[in-house]
């Protein structure tokens, strides 16, 4: 049965009509060792074992090679881009209308094109958009009573992937559907802050806000991007939620903006692209791309190495990986790995009552105790290389700001004594084993679970590995890959799930009430823990309602301080996301960005050209 709102944005996409306005190949033979202070880690060692090439044809699809009589080697006049990513999203989607692991998300970008996006050093830049709103100008108006408008002029001559023009109704038409409940996106900033929009002619449109949205000039990646209304307004207009969100539009069939045209996807194996000659940042220089969804990491590393991928993306190597393709080709000059210290780790900690498992959890000083018995530095230090971050807080330290965030928060170092002391606040003590037992003599067991790959279970075994020596019993658990779409099983996880993505400064929002995953959002809520702090959100409303940047540092240093004090998540690290390629592969946009807040390689992806 269809609720109101649901038939009240069908009858908008029906009929609403535009209106004047005056108010964004080789791999190495693996082996487990055990570090000094018991912590679990692998070593990749010794001589080559195999080769990439000796597998068999049949597999190639799924082990990153090229289809039966195409290689990677041939001339590159008709070369194919093999790029390898973490694994299949379950759409390519700018805005899915499911949840799903951001490690997944790399593809995204080969296939859409918003408003806006962020350059290599995170400034915000026009992206369809011919100019961006500015504040006291007529393109972004506040009104007396808190309201506000912003006007956005497209580009000329915009077009979808199947030629169609790209307009402003398709922005007025991606807010109808994306404002409506039952998609489960309509809280999402900057979706649910919006009123209105209303398109001025084929080029111009008009955001009409409820309140102040600071960022209404950044309409970025997945904030709002437009949809095709000549595909779907009819379907939309016929179907109830379920029907619409299932449709084939969001994956095989595919139509984007972005620099590849969706020309197949065979699910569990790739997706393939061709350049899409109306990009509007101009056609890519590359063809045609193919996109393998190799999860295993030595899998990756063994193609790219044998010249059967010319990239790996984000989520994938290690820095045992990064060692040994600079090993490998550093002589030769056969590629390069870049280093960008923007992902960070933390542990979310479930605070649902009935969710919560031991129920201790939700007591702050349990929290307290736990991050005390996190011993980073040296996990960290093993882990990445040392070439990660350890870290204090949500923010990163390399902002040049962070000075005024770093005189609030409150720290954590490795002190099992003071994990103690906090435990025993709340009736823990240690038992004969030096595990922590309640009053009643339960032992106090909590899970740690990590998505699927080489590293991630590295890394839960030295987390886990320090908490049982401080005293806690730690159960990891390891997601396999073909549940990294089960964002309610993942949000109802009862203990301590490790995270890792970027957290570029909008990504503070992920703590807010308002995107708690539930059932109501359909599990899109990026609060997996379910915190809900009412100062947090008010500190939100005020950065995401301030406009002027130096002003909305204090309501970030504030968020900072209370996800500190109030321990919703532990902080681990930032850890350096890593990626590759060959050397035959070049271009300006293949830069390794040190900002949380700027882009990946992938977004450049139509400035990287074939040597010559």
């Amino acid at each position: 049965m269809r609720v109101s709102r649901w038939n009240e944005n069908r009858r908008h996409a029906q009929h609403q009509k535009g209106r004047g306005a005056s108010r964004n190949s080789l791999a190495r033979r693996i082996t487990v060792r055990r570090f000094k202070s018991g912590v679990s880690m692998l070593s990749i060692c010794g001589a080559v074992v195999l080769v990439v090439a000796a597998c068999a044809p049949a597999a190639a699809p799924a082990t990153g090679g090229g289809q039966q009589g195409e290689s990677a080697a041939q001339p590159a006049s008709q070369q194919r881009l093999f790029i390898s990513v973490r694994g299949e999203p379950p759409t390519v989607a700018r805005k899915p209308l499911v949840g799903f692991s951001g490690a997944l998300n790399d593809p995204l970008a080969l296939f859409n094109a918003t408003l806006s996006q962020r350059d290599v050093q995170g400034e915000v830049v026009p992206y369809l958009a011919e100019a961006l709103p500015q504040v006291d100008t007529d393109t972004w108006l506040v009104f007396p009573d808190g309201r506000m408008e912003t006007t956005y002029t497209l580009k000329p001559s915009l077009t979808w992937h199947d030629g169609t023009p790209l307009t402003s109704e398709d922005f007025v038409f991606s807010w109808q559907v994306y404002a409506t409940p039952e998609l489960g996106t309509s809280n999402s900033p900057p979706i649910g802050p919006m009123e209105d929009v209303v398109a001025l002619d084929p080029r111009s449109f008009v955001i009409h806000w409820k309140q102040i949205y600071a960022d209404a000039a950044d309409l970025q990646e997945d904030d709002f991007p437009p949809l095709p209304k000549h595909l779907l307004r009819e379907k939309f207009q016929e179907m109830d939620p379920v029907e619409f969100g299932g449709l084939p539009y969001w994956s095989t069939e595919y139509v984007g903006a972005g620099p590849y045209r969706l020309t197949r996807w065979e699910p569990g194996a790739f997706v393939e692209g061709e350049a899409f000659d109306g990009y509007v940042l101009g056609r890519p220089k590359i063809d045609r791309i193919k996109v393998l969804f190799i999860p295993d990491a030595n899998t990756a590393l063994a193609n790219l190495l044998a010249g059967e991928v010319h990239y790996v993306g984000k989520y994938v190597l290690s820095s045992d990986h990064a060692a040994i393709l600079e090993g490998e080709w550093g002589p030769t000059r056969g590629g390069t790995v870049l280093y960008s210290p923007t992902l960070l780790y933390y542990s979310v900690v479930q605070l649902r009552p009935e969710h919560a498992d031991p129920a201790a959890l939700v007591d702050v000083r349990v929290r307290q105790a736990l991050a005390h018995g996190f011993d980073r530095a040296p996990a960290n230090e093993v882990l990445n290389g040392g070439r990660g971050i350890v870290a204090d807080t949500f923010t990163s330290p390399l902002v040049p700001f962070y000075k005024d965030i770093e005189r609030v928060i409150t720290k954590y170092p490795y002190d099992p004594r003071r994990s103690q002391q906090l435990m025993e606040t709340v009736g823990f003590t240690k038992g004969p084993d030096g595990l922590f037992v309640g009053r009643d003599g339960t032992p106090f067991a909590v899970d740690m679970q990590i998505s699927s790959g080489p590293k991630n279970e590295r890394q839960v075994a030295a987390l886990s590995d320090s908490l049982r020596a401080a005293g806690f019993n730690v159960n990891p658990s390891i997601i396999p890959s073909a549940q990294h779409r089960d964002a309610e099983g993942r949000a109802k996880a009862p203990g301590l799930s490790i995270r890792g993505g970027g957290a570029s400064l909008s990504s503070l929002q992920n703590f807010t009430s308002r995107l708690v995953a539930s059932q109501e959002n359909r599990w899109t809520g990026q609060n997996y823990g379910g915190w809900v702090s009412p100062a947090y959100d008010q500190a939100y409303i005020g950065f995401s309602q301030t406009p002027r940047f130096t002003d909305r540092v204090r309501h970030i240093t504030e968020m900072n301080r209370l996800l500190t004090e109030e321990l919703p998540a532990i902080f681990e690290w930032w850890e350096p996301n890593i990626t590759a390629h060959v050397g035959s592969v070049i271009g300006q946009g293949l830069i390794a960005t040190q900002n949380p807040d700027g882009s990946g390689e992938l977004t450049r992806i139509h400035e990287w050209a074939w040597q010559p």
